[in-house]
């Protein structure tokens, strides 16, 4: 059975980031823009067909880290054998696509309305990376991931968007892999 290994993570990511940042978490009404309470992660899911499902973490910021891993995995085996229920896909606030899981280097999602943002991850890959150390420049290898923001300027401007990119990028950086579970 596949499992969906890093999701969880970019779930929990996305939480503390819309935490930081709730104006991300909205829908557009008309003229209305709504700022969601709840903060539920939908993770695009591709079928066996080709086709895509959204099935939707609900409250995923109040879950850690092993509850997001046993939900994503149940949402994930649910979409591939077909069997979500409609509560299920519903109610979602904010969505992610891991375009990584099929090679590709980076994408760019378009918004499952009638949110207004969608985060796309590409494949994480190693690297070589100039980075800045007490000696000065030094080349080191560094697993590299390319994150793609999609939003609809009615709601969230490159100001919000941005910063809520880069919050996302500062969750992900400090995962703490020694972490006991």
């Amino acid at each position: 059975m596949e499992r969906a290994y890093f999701t969880p993570l970019f779930v929990e990511a996305v939480a503390k980031a819309i935490k930081d940042f709730p104006n991300i978490n909205a829908s557009v009404d008309g003229t209305n823009i709504i700022v969601k309470e709840d903060i539920n992660i939908g993770m695009a899911t591709a079928l066996p067909n080709g086709n895509l499902i959204v099935p939707v973490v609900k409250n995923a910021d109040k879950k850690d880290v092993v509850q997001l891993a046993a939900e994503v995995n149940e949402l994930s085996s649910k979409a591939r054998e077909n069997n979500l229920n409609s509560d299920d896909i519903k109610g979602g606030t904010f969505t992610i696509s891991n375009v990584g899981t099929f090679g590709s280097l980076m994408g760019t999602p378009i918004i499952n309305q009638p949110e207004v943002a969608i985060l796309a991850m590409g494949i994480i890959k190693k690297r070589a990376e100039v980075i800045e150390t007490k000696k000065g420049d030094e080349i080191a290898i560094r697993s590299m991931m390319y994150l793609s923001l999609s939003f609809d300027h009615r709601a969230v401007d490159g100001h919000l968007g941005g910063s809520f990119l880069r919050c996302v990028a500062d969750y992900l950086e400090q995962f703490n892999k020694n972490k006991i579970i």
